[in-house]
């Protein structure tokens, strides 16, 4: 299968580009819509949706258990949809959460100020001063998004297999560019090797939620790298016994694979709340 990511600016046709991308594939599009509402049924809250979701959060917001949270399970809501067939991501990272996985297609969306400025005071009948303002915070909450969660620089153009401005052309135009692309890149090898990789990180995402959330085991920056054969837990813990409990929980999970630890031991380790 093959997965297209597309990162936007606000106002460059990022939703209306992938709507027509959709159709034109016959492939999944997963919106904001359906990733928060798999998040809420993960058990995050409304209250962490309107901090996080392509939000720059607060330097304190940034250090909580409710960021890892949040973002633990959009990397398990983004694995299991992109696991479930061809699919288009719009925002959220994707691009980010799957730049390793063979037979990914990233997309990049621009469109110059006053255009986007534009089309936002007819949206939504602004002025232009208001239009600026509400550009201006999108395009700062999306960049502290990236860099937080991720990272990265969302404006990279080394991050994308393809960057479109879409300041002079349609979402239909700008979808048959991606379509065009997707078909001369990705090739079925690929797609087959990305599916195997897929099923893989969605099993080591749901050791380290089901380590953490779900036992509420205190391991702190729980991440699980995976392998055909192996898998090794990293973190941090100030109690050898919590280690081993990670270790016999993630091989009751882990499908035959060994299971080991890297998981760093820092004496009354003190995280934020």
């Amino acid at each position: 299968m093959a997965i297209i990511t597309i990162s936007r600016k606000i106002a460059s046709f990022g939703d209306e580009t992938a709507i027509e991308l959709a159709k034109l594939l016959n492939y999944n599009f997963i919106d904001r819509k359906s990733l928060e509402k798999d998040l809420l049924a993960k058990g995050i809250s409304e209250v962490q949706l309107k901090k996080y979701d392509e939000r720059k959060p607060g330097f304190w917001a940034s250090l909580s258990r409710e960021r890892d949270s949040y973002f633990d399970y959009l990397r398990e809501a983004v694995y299991e949809h992109a696991s479930s067939g061809n699919s288009i991501f719009i925002g959220r990272g994707g691009f980010a959460i799957l730049r390793n996985v063979p037979g990914l297609y990233s997309v990049r969306l621009v469109a110059a100020d006053d255009i986007r400025i534009s089309r936002l005071m007819k949206e939504f009948n602004y002025s232009e001063k208001e239009a600026r303002a509400l550009m201006e915070e999108s395009d700062n909450n999306r960049d502290g998004f990236h860099k937080n969660f991720f990272n990265t620089v969302n404006e990279d153009s080394s991050e994308y297999n393809l960057v479109i401005n879409t300041g002079h052309i349609s979402p239909l135009q700008a979808a048959e560019i991606i379509k065009y692309g997707l078909e001369k890149t990705i090739s079925k090898e690929d797609a087959a090797l990305g599916d195997k990789r897929l099923k893989e990180l969605l099993l080591a995402q749901k050791i380290v939620n089901h380590i953490s959330f779900d036992l509420k085991l205190q391991i702190y920056f729980l991440e699980a790298d995976i392998s055909e054969h192996e898998i090794i837990l990293h973190g941090v813990a100030d109690n050898a016994g919590l280690i081993q409990k990670a270790i016999d929980v993630a091989q009751e999970m882990a499908g035959g694979r060994k299971v080991s630890s890297a998981i760093s031991m820092v004496n009354e380790y003190k995280p934020f709340p």
